[in-house]
């Protein structure tokens, strides 16, 4: 019987909570669930009902003076509510389930537990007081090379988003000393290979069953073990030879919270130090965000393959990716059979590091597309005296402007024209505002006297000097163009390797004369003049109709033209938005006032023995400035949490 009448009851009690629901939706301007609506009105009566105790019995008996405390027992009741709603809106918004915020709960307490182990392995390399944004100025070159090797440690002990991290850093000598990009271009990811249980369970998820299944051979030892996958040799049913490319189990899920500390680091840092601002260190984290996702998804791999296969490189192969057997995980290509690049014999060593070098020039400066870390692991001497190209997983794209651009600089430099060395450098790095050209002209001068003056051969510390004025009118080289530089650097070392006596910066001229320069003869500019004039006719027709439009506006006196100011709906939300919390701030703040003014006072009539008229008032008014502090507070928490989420 007692269940029965409390079930009764509770249509009763939600009647009496409604309003407050209601009121409360209002208020706040948010859409609130109805049980949490609900518990938030049971706890501001309770509340009420609480100060309403406090109150002597006799003020209560009293008409007038309960009266006037009506409305300060219902406005703690509401003050209560949308406390209750505001606090529980910080810790679980609408809109997201419990289990969701388990999720993200367990997902915090690994994401700390990864920084106080990243953090620890910081202040076990010395490098704890860089986490602050804190630096050591005037540091000695000694110092410079010591604290080099420490953050390479670091890094290597940190694993592999942070070994790919350091690599990434290694490619940016406009922004890193040449000590620092030496060290960490040291960093290697070869690490023991995953145990052969998990590795197989990865194969028979993503290939839909077992390897032995799915291919004719399958043999279970890896030709090699990084830290991002692991590749094996295998043969498939109709005889053809094939490597299998397998990304290693849990480097996702590692990657992906490794790279989310990396991003709030690089944030925590630009906030607290100039250095990370100058730096860029939340643009650098974002392109390498961007760099590793790429790197974990094999299809983005497969594609880039068949991109640098579309340029033309006869001397040089490239494996064949087999679609229909290759996921986001899992990658079969055409296994190219050679031997190490050391071997080749020395009289085909020439022509193999022209071949190399001309076609990853080709690759950068006609295609678009290029293969970002040529080293001599990557590149194999096949049986018919070509070269073999290898794991595409670090691949840069250049867009037309910057393909331009870099063309532009090429032929200055060959020129050893100043002028046209400057303009091709401001089309390739992102500029700022104040910088002097007449003085980067006369530094880039000084650079090409020095390198191509009489008697003097240029070399690969030409580049050397140009990232230094770079740095000195601190440009900012985007990533694309950083990943040239970085594999001309790293191709420059392979050919070294591979003949020692070739002149990569003779061969590169060469190639810009032959391949660029070839833009600039009578019939292919004739060619690309009258391409661009077929693209300007529609233009040009369009002319002279419109010419006469405005002219007989203009002699009508009908011509105008119309300024709109927040014509972008965006734009007046914003200013919406904050006229209406200034207006907020503005009642808030009047009513506080005006409530502090009247129960600091003594005069007006007297309800009760201990109350006056004023005070009411002061009472209600204190209320309402609580209620409309609180509603402000609540729109300002719920902008700034959006905008956070919207920025990760």
């Amino acid at each position: 019987m007692d269940i029965l009448l409390g079930l009764l009851t509770l249509p009763l009690y939600a009647l009496v909570l409604w309003p407050l629901v209601v009121a409360s939706r209002r208020v706040l301007g948010v859409r609130i669930g109805a049980v949490r609506a609900l518990c938030a009105a049971g706890f501001g009566w309770l509340v009420a009902g609480g100060i309403a105790q406090a109150f002597p019995v006799s003020l209560l008996h009293n008409g007038g003076a309960a009266l006037g405390l009506l409305i300060p027992l219902a406005g703690s009741a509401f003050l209560a509510t949308l406390i209750f709603l505001f606090v529980a809106e910080m810790a679980m918004p609408s809109g997201s389930s419990v289990l969701g915020r388990l999720r993200s709960v367990r997902a915090r307490l690994s994401r700390t537990r990864r920084y106080s182990q990243i953090s620890r392995i910081a202040i076990k390399h010395g490098l704890g007081r860089y986490l602050a944004g804190r630096r050591e100025p005037g540091l000695a070159p000694g110092r410079h090379a010591k604290l080099a090797r420490s953050l390479r440690r670091a890094l290597e002990e940190g694993g592999v988003t942070f070994v790919k991290l350091g690599q990434l850093l290694s490619t940016r000598a406009d922004l890193l000393p040449p000590v620092f990009v030496d060290e960490l271009g040291k960093l290697q990811d070869q690490v023991a290979p995953a145990r052969a249980e998990a590795v197989w369970a990865v194969l028979a998820a993503e290939l839909g069953g077992s390897p032995d299944d799915v291919f004719a051979e399958f043999d279970p030892e890896p030709l090699a073990a990084a830290s991002v996958a692991q590749v094996y040799r295998a043969r498939l049913h109709s005889g053809e030879e094939v490597v299998v490319k397998v990304q290693r189990p849990g480097v996702r899920e590692q990657a992906d919270r490794d790279i989310d500390i990396v991003r709030r680091v690089a944030a925590a840092l630009e906030e607290r130090a100039d250095w990370a601002r100058s730096l860029g260190v939340a643009e650098l984290a974002d392109g390498f965000a961007e760099a590793l996702a790429e790197e974990l998804d094999f299809t983005i791999e497969a594609r880039n393959i068949a991109a640098v296969a579309a340029t033309s490189c006869p001397d040089v192969a490239l494996p064949v990716v087999h679609k229909g057997l290759s996921t986001d995980r899992v990658l079969v290509m055409s296994r190219l059979t050679g031997k190490p690049l050391e071997t080749a014999p020395p009289a085909d060593r020439k022509r193999l590091a022209r071949s190399l070098l001309r076609c990853l020039l080709d690759q950068v400066m006609i295609g678009g597309v290029f293969h970002a870390d040529p080293h001599p692991g990557n590149l194999m001497l096949l049986a018919d005296g070509r070269l073999g190209l290898l794991d595409f997983g670090s691949v840069g794209r250049l867009d037309a402007g910057l393909r331009g651009g870099l063309q532009n600089l090429v032929l200055a430099l060959d020129r050893g024209d100043p002028a046209a060395l400057r303009d091709g450098l401001l089309e390739i790095v992102d500029r700022t505002d104040e910088i002097d050209e007449l003085r980067l002209e006369r530094a880039l001068g000084a650079l090409v006297a020095r390198h191509f003056g009489p008697g003097r051969t240029p070399g690969l510390d030409l580049f050397t000097g140009l990232f230094r004025v770079v740095a000195d009118f601190r440009l900012s080289v985007p990533p694309p163009v950083a990943a040239v530089f970085r594999a001309l650097a790293t191709v420059e070392g392979t050919l070294a390797a591979l003949d020692p006596g070739f002149d990569v910066v003779a061969e590169s001229r060469a190639f810009a004369v032959e391949k660029v320069g070839a833009g600039l003869r009578p019939e292919s500019l004739r060619r690309t003049a009258v391409n661009e004039l077929m693209a300007l006719v529609p233009v040009l027709r369009r002319i002279p109709r419109r010419v006469d439009r405005i002219g007989a506006a203009l002699e009508e006196g009908r011509l105008s033209v119309n300024v709109r100011l927040f014509s972008d709906e965006r734009d007046r939300d914003v200013v919406t938005g904050l006229v209406h919390e200034v207006l907020l701030a503005f009642v808030g703040a009047a009513t506080g006032l005006m409530a502090v003014l009247l129960l600091s006072g003594s005069g007006g009539p007297r309800i009760a023995t201990d109350l006056t008229l004023h005070q009411v008032f002061g009472y209600n008014l204190l209320v309402i400035s609580a209620l409309v502090g609180l509603r402000l507070l609540f729109v300002v928490f719920r902008r700034s949490g959006r905008r956070s989420r919207s920025s990760r």
